[in-house]
């Protein structure tokens, strides 16, 4: 199995457009520092699957030599959640004949308003999730956008994704709110781990004024609860989906020596990954 990482970076990329913290700063002074949204192609026996599809896409396909451009045929999707940021892409993908996406029961239901806006450019073709990954519930969390929604989803809205090519093992959880026993699982028996680092600690939102919120209150277990976790594991280890305010954004940061020591590493945009 081949990974490329395609984005690393959490909700409004690294620099957010509105934001003049350190992060976003330093990614403005230092090109290295920049990060698109989260996102990762999966390259299995006759497919390629991109996991979410992020506002940068496009340029994300681009970068991809797996994907060359086709008139006709999107790459499939595979959607870990109903976030904004991690489906915004669809749109962007309108020009294609047709786009074909893997969801939870729960993130197809939410996104029935994109389905409508798309359906005279590239009409959506929803596949069920166990055709293309295994998901787990990691959270029970659901976009703003749908807290109205009726639907019982059982923790469904949010998913790790566990990626197989009969070989080799991938979990995939850029959101994840908990560490269940079957995540755990899935984690001791995958050859690599990526997942969730958009916070460093649980008081970084409320800390550095971006929400009232703790990093678990808003759906998101920090480095500092997991990072110890994963130095055990037995397969390859890497944190995306970093907010602008996570002190890994510097690529000096000596959390980062503190991640090196345990064998944890942070995901890098464009990085290739063999298994």
């Amino acid at each position: 199995m081949r990974l490329q990482v395609l984005g690393t970076a959490a909700g409004g990329g690294v620099p957010q457009w509105n934001c003049a913290c350190p992060g976003c700063a330093g990614a403005r002074a230092h090109p290295a520092w920049l990060r698109r949204h989260a996102s990762l192609a999966v390259q299995l026996p006759g497919r390629v699957a991109v996991v979410n599809a992020t506002p940068d896409i496009a340029a994300q396909v681009e970068d991809c030599p797996w994907l060359p451009p086709d008139r006709d045929r999107a790459p499939l999707v595979v959607l870990t959640d109903a976030e904004l940021d991690h489906t915004l892409g669809l749109l962007r993908l309108r020009e294609a004949a047709s786009l074909d996406v893997a969801a939870t029961l729960p993130v197809r239901q939410a996104l029935r308003p994109f389905e409508e806006i798309l359906r005279p450019y590239a009409p959506i073709r929803w596949h069920p999730m166990d055709t293309v990954a295994e998901p787990i519930p990691v959270s029970a969390k659901r976009p703003r956008y749908a807290a109205a929604a009726t639907e019982e989803a059982d923790g469904a809205w949010v998913s790790a994704l566990r990626f197989t090519d009969g070989r080799s093992n991938v979990v995939y959880a850029p959101a994840m709110g908990v560490w269940t026993p079957e995540l755990d699982a899935a984690f001791r028996d995958a050859d690599c781990v990526i997942i969730d680092g958009t916070f460093w600690d649980d008081e970084e939102p409320r800390r550095t004024g971006i929400s009232s919120r703790t990093a678990t209150g808003m759906g998101h277990l920090p480095i500092e609860d997991t990072m110890e976790r994963l130095a055990v594991l037995p397969g390859r280890c890497l944190y995306t989906h970093l907010n602008n305010t996570n002190p890994l954004v510097d690529p000096d940061a000596l959390h980062r020596k503190v991640l090196a020591e345990l064998g944890v590493e942070v995901a890098a945009d464009g990085m290739v990954i063999e298994l």
